[in-house]
Parts: structure tokens; C-alpha cells; sequence
């Protein structure tokens, strides 16, 4: 058990010695040197874990989806608020999600090492066709045509964010974002008992921390796309 959790205390550092050189420098220009310096590993640890530097990229990428800060809500619509805005709360300080973004709009590296988008749209889809099974969502909506739709809104107000803020703003900007978007999807019941306030994923996190590990466990999307080939979301290790 100790070499098991030896080992997960390994990768995850020479994942986050990774995206702080992929979030820094790019892909292109990262190297495995700097990344065992910052990982402070061995080569032979690093290559245990990962055999080049285009796995280290996937590594990053599929770090990206953790239930972390996932909780089950009465409605879904509120679990896929809550999704995006502690993402709106975390991208700023976490430099796993940070090159996550940088790799996954990297149009050359995608063809190497992939992206986080279609995972996400995986997610956003599933969410979706919850809502919808649930009565939260209008009959006329389509779930992947509408989590494609909000993920590109997500993806510009994150570029948004970062060139006006710093990143500052995202919450606020994530807040909007479901400000308008909702009305057009949602039930009138279930929008009146929606929570996008700007702070909501502050509050989320708070209140992810509070509890018991029993309820930690992420239930897995029933609408997973049988083409995709990504793992689904597992709770990070510790």
C-alpha cells in the first residue's frame, strides 16, 4: 500500500511539474529536462509513469475531469452550474487546468496528445439529457447541440477572461454566461431555483470540503457516447 500511494504521489507531481511547463512555455517549446527538475523525480520515476513527452501532454489532459468538487443536486441543470462554476473559481490557481487550456487550443499538438474538449462535451451532453429526463429542460432542446453551443460560449469567455482580467473576472463572466443561456433551455420551474451567482463555486468548494468521504464517490453519466474513447471522471487520488 505504501508503493501504491508512493506511486500516486509521484505522478501526480510529475503531472503538475508538466502543466506548469506546458502552461508557461507551450508544448513545443517544453522540454522533459525542465520537467524532471520541476517534478524533482528521477528520469527513470518520469518514465515509469509516462513514456514521452506526448503521454505527458495526455496525462495533463486527462487530469482535467475530477469530481473533486461534484456533488448530486435535486436539479441537474444545478450540478452542471456547479461544474462550471468551480471551474470558474480553480482555473486561476490550478496550473493542471491552466495547461489543460493551452494544450487542448494547441491546433498542432491536438494531433499528438488530443484534447479536453471532447470529454467535456461529453459531460455537458450527459447533464444535458439528465435535465431533460428529469422535466427541467424544454422538449425541443438537444443535449449535445446545446453543450456544444455552451462550451464554445465557456471557451471564448475564458480567452475573454484572461485578456481583459487576468483572470479575475471568470466568475462573473461564468455567471452571465448562464444568465442568458439558461432561460433559453431551462423550464420556467426549474429556472427560478437555479443558483448562478457569481460566487456559487466558492461555495461549492466550501461545502465540498466539509463532506464525509462516503459521498465523494462520482456517479458515472448515463449518456456517455459510445464513440468516445476517453476515460470517464474518477475522483483524484487523496
Amino acid at each position: 500500500m505504501a508503493q501504491q500511494e508512493r506511486a500516486v504521489r509521484t505522478r501526480r507531481a510529475v503531472v503538475e511539474a508538466a502543466a506548469a511547463v506546458f502552461a508557461e512555455r507551450g508544448y513545443a517549446a517544453a522540454t522533459i529536462a525542465e520537467i524532471l527538475e520541476r517534478a524533482e523525480v528521477t528520469k527513470g520515476a518520469l518514465y515509469f509513469h509516462f513514456g514521452s513527452k506526448e503521454a505527458l501532454a495526455r496525462g495533463v489532459i486527462d487530469a482535467q475531469i475530477t469530481a473533486d468538487y461534484w456533488m448530486p443536486r435535486e436539479l441537474k441543470l444545478q450540478e452542471l452550474v456547479d461544474i462550471c462554476m468551480t471551474l470558474a473559481q480553480r482555473i486561476p490557481r490550478d496550473v493542471v487546468l491552466m495547461a489543460g487550456i493551452r494544450l487542448s487550443a494547441d491546433v498542432q499538438g491536438r494531433e499528438l496528445f488530443g484534447s479536453a474538449w471532447p470529454a467535456w462535451t461529453e459531460l455537458v451532453t450527459a447533464k444535458i439529457a439528465d435535465a431533460k429526463e428529469q422535466g427541467e429542460v424544454l422538449p425541443h432542446i438537444d443535449p449535445r447541440e446545446t453543450a456544444e453551443f455552451i462550451l464554445g460560449a465557456w471557451l471564448g469567455m475564458q480567452y475573454l477572461s484572461e485578456a481583459y482580467a487576468d483572470w479575475a473576472d471568470l466568475p462573473e463572466r461564468a455567471s452571465t454566461l448562464f444568465r442568458y443561456v439558461l432561460p433559453a433551455i431551462a423550464t420556467p420551474a426549474a429556472l427560478v431555483n437555479l443558483d448562478i451567482a457569481p460566487d456559487r463555486g466558492l461555495r461549492v468548494i466550501q461545502e465540498s470540503g466539509e463532506r464525509p468521504a462516503a459521498q465523494t464517490q462520482f456517479t458515472q453519466p448515463r449518456h456517455q457516447s459510445p464513440s468516445s474513447s476517453r476515460p470517464q471522471p474518477q475522483p483524484a487520488a487523496g
